[in-house]
């Protein structure tokens, strides 16, 4: 009777991790409805009988970058790369002295415009600074740039600004045969740059805005010209273009991911919608209607007549940022392209 036991307490430690079904899944995250909504969707949907079953095939779920998996203030990440980029490039373009946007980044004076200004200057500056590059060298030029450059605030690089319970909650659906895709605002040329490496999402699996390229002696040539935008209405557009179906699970923390929850979480069957939301001035930044960056204003208010969870930073988080040490400058490799 006694090996009877042992041998049950035994099967039951080797098949709860497996299942996620044990205390230790997102030991990031506190005890509370964030957590639970999680965990009781995930069980409900990966339970076989169950009437909320769904197929492997179609657990998909999707994540923002900027806000959801890392910070994005002061700046988005991509936009810091961006402006120190134009100031690397300078030299070779004295044109730019006296042409506008250029002319604002090298004094100092673009990051101070409202955001609602900022669009269109940051796309010049962004297709400027991967004009007539194959795509491998535009990623050479990000990486190396991630490599070293750190936070204004935190003084940490950014690659150590992700969030350490949005970690545990992507391996945790991976554990779950969910397959998890980054549906972005940014440039997919610099997200796949890092998200293998940070995420363990592979490019493939990342939705981003893009620019049209040209082929040309035998290499892909980008060209300045923006050929889809992935913000917005965008993103559920996006998903369908390059996922081809629907998800079960969105995750953002803006208002540009508004479209995105409102299409995941209106189609049949189990659904989940949830907005990270900073409101953790101490150990992050808090902000939301208000901000220049990540605004949260439209998706809060419908948050509550859809059902979408909010997850609140400072009370659903024990700790905000990776804990694990994270990147050194050498770990930041190329996820798309071999050196």
């Amino acid at each position: 009777m006694r090996l009877l036991i042992t041998r049950c307490i035994l099967l039951v430690f080797i098949f709860m991790p497996l299942t996620g079904w044990c205390e230790e899944v997102l030991p990031s995250w506190n005890d509370g409805p964030a957590r639970r909504a999680i965990l009781d969707f995930v069980k409900k949907t990966t339970t076989e009988g169950s009437s909320d079953f769904v197929p492997a095939e179609d657990r998909i779920a999707v994540f923002d970058n900027d806000g959801t998996l890392i910070c994005e203030q002061p700046l988005y990440i991509q936009f810091a790369y961006t402006l120190d980029r134009i100031k690397e490039l300078a030299s070779l373009h004295p044109e730019w002295q006296n042409m506008e946007p250029f002319r604002s980044v090298l004094d100092g004076r673009l990051t101070k415009l409202d955001s609602r200004d900022l669009e269109k200057p940051f796309f010049d500056c962004v297709l400027a600074t991967c004009d007539n590059l194959a795509p491998d060298e535009s990623s050479r030029a990000a990486r190396k740039w991630l490599s070293t450059a750190r936070h204004p605030v935190t003084g940490r690089l950014y690659t150590e600004m992700v969030y350490q319970p949005m970690l545990e909650l992507l391996s945790f659906l991976r554990a779950n045969h969910f397959k998890t895709f980054i549906v972005s605002g940014g440039g997919i040329e610099f997200l796949r740059v890092y998200t293998n490496t940070l995420y363990a999402i592979p490019p493939e699996q990342v939705v981003g805005s893009n620019t049209k390229m040209r082929f040309e002696n035998s290499e892909i040539i980008i060209t300045p010209e923006i050929d889809f935008f992935n913000n917005g209405p965008g993103k559920p557009m996006g998903i369908y273009k390059n996922i081809g179906r629907r998800p079960i699970m969105a995750i953002g923390n803006s208002d540009g991911d508004l479209e995105m929850l409102q299409w995941t979480t209106s189609g049949a069957g189990p659904r989940l919608g949830a907005i990270i939301h900073h409101d953790d001035a101490r150990r992050e930044t808090a902000y939301d209607r208000d901000s220049l960056i990540g605004k949260l204003d439209k998706a809060l208010d419908q948050a509550p007549q859809s059902h979408w969870t909010v997850v609140s930073m400072k009370d659903d988080w024990k700790t905000i940022f990776s804990i694990s040490g994270n990147q050194t400058p050498n770990d930041v490799k190329g996820d798309n392209s071999a050196d």
